[in-house]
């Protein structure tokens, strides 16, 4: 029947805190959504960036010339400096989100 709404159909609120469990919600799934967004981005830069030594050094190797080997070491110099921050910032952020999603499930 289409006109028959029942209350026992809907879900029941949450009673720990019935004032603020609809309110919060929102805000959670807003905040769990941008971190996990966040560490995604993260791991992502940090793919790429592996890969990219990757792929200098099977140039630098095939290659064998030390012109090839100068750009091995010198991207292996900045992009250890830029793993070296992204790591300084993704590992707490990871640890937030595993802790997050574990405390907020229901978000």
């Amino acid at each position: 029947m289409q006109g028959d709404h029942r209350s026992h159909d809907r879900p029941a609120p949450d009673q720990s805190s019935p004032g603020r469990a609809r309110t919060d919600r929102p805000y959670r799934r807003r905040a769990l959504h941008l971190l996990r967004r966040s560490v995604y981005a993260l791991t992502a830069l940090l793919g790429l960036s592996l890969l990219v030594i990757g792929t200098i050094a099977i140039i630098a190797e095939v290659k064998g010339t030390w012109h090839w080997s100068i750009h091995l070491e010198s991207t292996l110099s900045y992009v250890g400096l830029f793993v070296q921050y992204l790591l300084a910032v993704l590992v707490p952020l990871f640890g937030l989100f595993v802790a997050v999603r574990g405390r907020w499930s229901d978000a």
